[in-house]
């Protein structure tokens, strides 16, 4: 019984690391910028990750309808993270990811790419279409560039 006992204990405290993990998975954070937020992904990356990041900045943007914009951070994300993961599935999990944030009419905008990922899926010849900048600062600045033209029109 106590063997029972323990073997409960075991898997009730897998299931908690589980979800903390799912959680810690993709915080989300507004930006300084309106109607966007920023998405830092740092570690391994993996199937079931990319799953929990998408279904939770949907979510986040159906209950927060003014997000027009999602900045996902890759620059925590080193070579070794992605060792593990096929890049033309990796590929397709970025397609995925960008391809619902679209049909939600959300910007999706990466940054932060290792130069070892984009070396992969360019020499194994995918095509993505992505709004890529070299990192955060790049991105908001531009951002910030276009919401100041935008600004000036009115």
């Amino acid at each position: 019984m106590d063997i029972e006992k323990k073997l409960q204990e075991a898997q009730d405290l897998n299931r908690y690391y589980e979800n903390v993990i799912k959680q810690m998975a993709a915080p989300i954070i507004p930006s300084i910028v309106p109607k966007t937020i920023l998405v830092p992904i740092a570690g391994m990356i993996f199937q079931d990750r990319f799953d929990a990041i998408r279904t939770k900045v949907l979510e986040y943007a159906d209950t927060h309808k003014l997000t027009e914009t999602v900045i996902f951070d890759f620059t925590g994300v080193g070579v070794e993270d992605v060792a593990v993961f096929d890049y033309n599935e990796l590929a397709s999990e970025v397609y995925q990811l960008n391809a619902a944030l679209k049909l939600m009419g959300l910007r999706s905008i990466y940054v932060g790419f290792n130069p070892r990922f984009v070396q992969e899926i360019v020499n194994a010849g995918i095509q993505i279409e992505l709004e890529a900048y070299v990192n955060f600062r790049s991105a908001l600045k531009q951002m910030l560039n276009e919401k100041d033209k935008s600004l000036l029109q009115f």
